[in-house]
């Protein structure tokens, strides 16, 4: 149930997100942690050859960032592992 309320709030545009939730989300549709520089963590997924970076800023995700995870995650038509 928790996936589900943090895709909503995902998916509502709210700006206060933190990075632990969009790094949830992520985890939740296939993409796993490749590297870590600084602020910005690497996500890849297996089937789709683009990379995803997400920031972690004072604890927060960038709202552009949560956009492009988004667009990834419709573009491809990903469903969330169990």
């Amino acid at each position: 149930m928790r996936k589900r309320k943090i895709l909503e709030k995902l998916l509502s545009g709210s700006k206060n997100v933190s990075f632990r939730e969009v790094s949830a989300c992520a985890e939740t549709f296939g993409f796993r942690l490749l590297r870590t520089s600084g602020s910005h963590h690497i996500f890849g997924h297996p089937e789709i050859p683009r990379l995803i970076n997400l920031q972690n800023v004072k604890g927060q995700a960038k709202p552009c960032q949560v956009k492009q995870l988004l667009k990834i995650i419709e573009e491809y038509n990903l469903s969330w592992e169990e």
